[in-house]
């Protein structure tokens, strides 16, 4: 550990923006296609599918890709809990910068966390349901 903190707080800023990254994908995958046919807009979805293509290839490959969201979002939060009590350093307006930087990380960090849980509510849990009781 830095004896200013200034190295950890920005590990931890680009690792919460690392795992928003990861995690909007999981909605690019998901959430997204649901929520467009949900919405009856199919020709909306297919359009965007023809422009571009490799969200199909995220779908086909969702199980891989909430591994890896899983696992960036897994890191980040290490890395925030472990960086909670970083010293920041004495002069008050570095200080103050370091103490903003981990506010906005920590922010960033929950953010990505929603985006996450949405995208495997539509990704696992709907059509589970969906088809849970769509059987009874």
């Amino acid at each position: 550990m830095s004896a200013d903190g200034v190295i950890e707080s920005k590990a931890s800023l680009w690792t919460s923006v690392l795992s928003l990254f990861a995690s909007s994908s999981t909605l690019v995958c998901c959430a997204l296609p649901a929520l467009l046919v949900t919405l009856g807009a199919g020709a909306a979805l297919s359009s965007l599918v023809s422009v571009f293509p490799q969200v199909v290839w995220l779908s086909e490959h969702k199980v891989g890709l909430f591994l890896f969201a899983g696992l960036a979002m897994a890191g980040s939060g290490l890395l925030q809990w472990r960086n909670r009590t970083a010293p920041c350093p004495a002069d008050p307006l570095l200080r103050r910068a370091c103490l903003k930087t981990r506010l906005m990380s920590r922010r960033l960090y929950v953010f990505s966390l929603a985006v996450y849980l949405v995208g495997a509510w539509f990704a696992f849990a709907q059509p589970w349901l969906s088809g849970a009781f769509a059987e009874s």
